[in-house]
């Protein structure tokens, strides 16, 4: 397993109640000891957990964030950013999608974009999102399934913490997912929260589609939620440098420029 992963599944376990024990990762990660105690010094050292007598806990501000909110910019304010772009990514994501078939879409202001294309197509969608659901229920033959969990008010998404299961049984031949940055180390969320939730998702599809507009190139950093190896396709916008294009193209993942 790839350190980028382990540490993905250690920030997960923390998410869950804020702290996990060393025998508990252990376990969970099927690594030595010495592997994981170097793990969590890199994750102590960019502030992502503090480690503690026994194990690791998140640190104070992350503990106050979850107890009040997710971190990272409001819907509200989100959606308005980048709109046309996002537009036309939605568009061209959904254009991926067959008639009847069931599909996955992750919560956010680009993924969002999707839904008025869907109509007619009688998609079967699992969703985390409440904007994706009141976007969906208005198509009489959409099909619209949710997890259990806790609703965010601000992004009025439904999460449940790492290791709870919280989805259907359900498997799905395409994921469409958004992400706050993306570099050579992989997609990153700003909330830990949101990587257990995403993993989720990922082990259910056979295809992971990134929607992100050009701007989320810029900024690379974040909770590591997978290495680009993981993503088969990304949706951009004009907007996306050569730089970026040649960094996916490197790591074996289609481009489409909407």
């Amino acid at each position: 397993m790839h350190s980028t992963q382990r540490e993905s599944l250690i920030l997960e376990a923390v998410a869950a109640t804020g702290f996990v024990t060393y025998r508990a990762l252990e376990a969970l990660l099927e690594a030595s000891p010495a592997t994981i105690r170097r793990d969590l010094t890199r994750l102590e050292e960019e502030g992502l957990i503090v480690r503690v007598h026994g194990g690791a806990k998140a640190p104070q501000d992350q503990k106050e964030e979850r107890e009040s909110g997710l971190s990272g910019t409001p819907f509200a304010q989100s959606i308005l950013q980048n709109l046309p772009a996002k537009q036309a990514i939605g568009r061209a994501a959904a254009a991926l999608c067959l008639p009847g078939e069931g599909i996955m879409i992750d919560g956010g202001t680009t993924t969002l974009q999707m839904c008025p294309h869907l109509a007619g197509l009688d998609c079967q969608v699992l969703t985390n999102s409440l904007h994706i659901v009141d976007a969906l229920l208005p198509q009489e033959g959409t099909r619209v399934l949710l997890p259990s969990g806790t609703v965010f008010r601000e992004q009025n998404i439904v999460l449940a913490p790492a290791g709870e299961e919280s989805m259907p049984r359900f498997h799905a031949p395409k994921l469409f997912m958004g992400a706050a940055a993306i570099g050579p180390q992989g997609v990153m969320q700003q909330d830990i929260i949101l990587v257990a939730a995403e993993r989720s998702f990922i082990k259910r599809a056979e295809t992971l589609i990134l929607l992100i507009d050009s701007s989320k190139f810029v900024s690379i950093s974040g909770s590591i939620v997978c290495d680009l190896s993981e993503v088969d396709v990304v949706i951009t916008d004009k907007g996306v440098d050569r730089q970026a294009l040649e960094m996916l193209e490197d790591a074996g993942i289609e481009v489409v420029v909407a």
